[in-house]
């Protein structure tokens, strides 16, 4: 199976092209914003560089948040747009539980994105299953949030520093973005579909007046 992997969430605009287990092509750039200019042009990259055509493919995986509100719509469109165009699904991967599955040896994970006003998303996992769903946590209920997982448990994600700070002598991997590998991994058996976006919190911008959206 040939499945295609695209992240756009956080930031980095992230491809990988995956056959089964192997990878044959990834590319990767740190960006926060700009994801819609570079998404096209590096899958056409990560295509050329492994000489593999778009009739290629099997599936598609995306993330689909938390995030960058923009960033996840950017990824999430591209990848349906791309699924229409080649009759192949597309296959919806959660950030967190991406974040998670970049850190493989662990057995159990904390995988954390720094939020807005105090809060960061959180989402807490053993031996590769979810033991919470995604979470928008305050960060002074951070602690108690952890309280399943071990004091040896892998804390993982661009929000890392929020836990290292509550449990320094934890393991730690401060990821700016998911490995599209392991999102790919994650898509390979999924069933198609689930392709709504997380957002886990009211957007910031404002219609005139202050009206939310």
């Amino acid at each position: 199976m040939r499945l295609l992997a695209l992240d756009t969430c956080l930031n980095a605009c992230s491809v990988a092209l995956v056959r089964d287990d192997a990878v044959l092509s990834v590319a990767s750039e740190p960006m926060s914003r700009g994801h819609q200019e570079r998404l096209a042009l590096m899958v056409r990259e990560v295509m050329a560089a492994a000489d593999a055509g778009f009739d290629s493919l099997d599936r598609i995986a995306v993330t689909l948040g938390p995030g960058s509100f923009t960033g996840l719509r950017v990824g999430l469109a591209f990848a349906k747009g791309l699924g229409a165009a080649l009759s192949i699904p597309v296959i919806g991967v959660g950030t967190l539980e991406a974040l998670a599955a970049s850190a493989p040896e662990a057995e159990e994970v904390a995988a954390i994105v720094g939020g807005k006003r105090g809060q960061a998303f959180l989402q807490i996992f053993r031996a590769g299953a979810a033991l919470s769903a995604p979470a928008n946590v305050a960060v002074e209920a951070l602690e108690a949030a952890l309280g399943p997982l071990g004091p040896q448990a892998t804390l993982v994600g661009p929000g890392v520093d929020l836990l290292t700070a509550l449990r320094p002598a934890a393991p730690s991997r401060r990821l700016e973005a998911a490995d599209p590998a392991a999102i790919a991994r994650l898509a390979r058996t999924r069933a198609p579909g689930g392709l709504s976006p997380l957002y886990l919190r009211a957007p910031d911008a404002k219609l005139p007046g202050g009206i939310d959206p």
